[in-house]
């Protein structure tokens, strides 16, 4: 047990999640050493979604700090890298002035300074499409661009869409964005979020990540007709959403294809995917010995990723070694702490005070959980 003076571990929250050699980089680079990111993304080679999933965390951390990324430029003004970084540092900024509010709730000003950076991100990403054609990641990042201005972009996102699938047909990225753009909230409807989510998931190899996309679209399909808030016949009624028996035939379905090609590694999307699963059983009751076992693999990450616009919101020790964390709605829809979801694992027992870092650099914005 954690004695009187023992404390449980501080989750460890940190936007890199379980890559360590990645968050090595980034804090490297923070302090000055750019080369280090450099010869992180050169030795990542064509791994995409890996890839893809390093530069986001380096582009956020560029967004908030980016003197680091000045210098790079400095000292390597035509690196597509760094080209790829400023569009995604643009991105974070737009982000953080939009606010994580939903769209009754932001002001004038934070729609026009969103839209007036999504429109130097998007230029960012052209210049480094330029610098570098085979790569999938500034597609993803102009299309995320597009969130600002969806309505006239519709035929341009498209477009743009086809750019990118043609480096990498099923780029997580890519798709993410897909569904995102497509959903009801923003530029599309139910219908044509679901086909997003599903159209890639069932053509992937096994073993793809966007394999996991159709989760996505139920936790927005329900937290959409059923209300972002939690008031206790919301929360029923997405609960019965979930315990529907051809929702959960679809959960196992995605799952099962996903680790198909054996058990998905945790660096690159392995941790947010893992938060996704973890959800959509609790949530429709199912697989209780398979959730833990998730939840066991997620380890001290736990709350490291918003699992569709919901976030950990706190943790409290319990008797023994077991600690329950406790998330609600993101992005401005309710004032107080009520929980939507609070599960209970068990801890690992410690030596001694272990202190896990807290998380450094926050996360962006969940933009699929705000919208226009």
């Amino acid at each position: 047990m954690f004695g009187p003076f023992r404390r449980p571990p501080t989750p460890d929250t940190d936007y890199g999640q379980a890559e360590l050699e990645l968050r090595t980089a980034r804090d490297r680079a923070l302090a000055g050493d750019w080369a280090a990111a450099r010869n992180l993304i050169e030795a990542t080679g064509r791994d995409w979604e890996l890839r893809g999933r390093r530069l986001s965390v380096l582009g956020t951390a560029a967004g908030q700090s980016p003197h680091w990324l000045d210098a790079w430029a400095a000292g390597a003004p035509h690196d597509p890298t760094v080209a790829i970084l400023r569009a995604d540092a643009l991105m974070d900024q737009a982000g953080e002035a939009r606010g994580a509010a939903s769209a009754r709730n932001t002001s004038r000003e934070q729609f026009q300074e969103f839209a007036r950076l999504s429109t130097l991100a998007a230029q960012a990403s052209e210049h480094a499409v330029e610098l570098n054609p085979d790569d999938p990641y500034p597609w993803a990042t102009r299309l995320t661009s597009m969130l600002a201005n969806g309505h006239r972009q519709r035929d341009e996102f498209l477009a743009t869409m086809g750019e990118a699938v043609t480096r990498d047909p099923y780029n997580f990225e890519t798709h993410l964005m897909a569904a995102t753009f497509l959903c009801e909230k923003w530029y599309g409807s139910h219908e044509e979020m679901f086909a997003a989510a599903r159209e890639p998931a069932a053509a992937a190899p096994v073993g793809s990540s966007v394999a996991m996309l159709p989760l996505l679209a139920h936790f927005e399909y329900a937290l959409r007709e059923y209300g972002f808030d939690t008031r206790a016949e919301s929360l029923t009624a997405k609960a019965s959403y979930f315990r529907r028996p051809e929702v959960i035939r679809e959960i196992e379905a995605c799952a099962a294809k996903w680790r198909g090609a054996g058990e998905p590694r945790l660096i690159g999307r392995g941790i947010t995917l893992r938060h996704w699963l973890a959800l959509a059983n609790y949530l429709a009751g199912h697989d209780r010995k398979g959730t833990r076992a998730l939840l066991t693999q997620i380890g001290p990450y736990l709350g490291s990723t918003a699992v569709y616009g919901m976030s950990v919101c706190s943790f409290r020790q319990l008797p023994a070694t077991r600690i329950q964390f406790t998330v609600r709605p993101v992005g401005g829809f309710t004032t107080d702490a009520t929980p939507i979801l609070a599960i209970t694992r068990r801890l690992p027992r410690q030596p001694g005070d272990q202190q896990v870092r807290q998380r450094r650099h926050r996360r962006r914005p969940v933009l699929f959980g705000q919208g226009r």
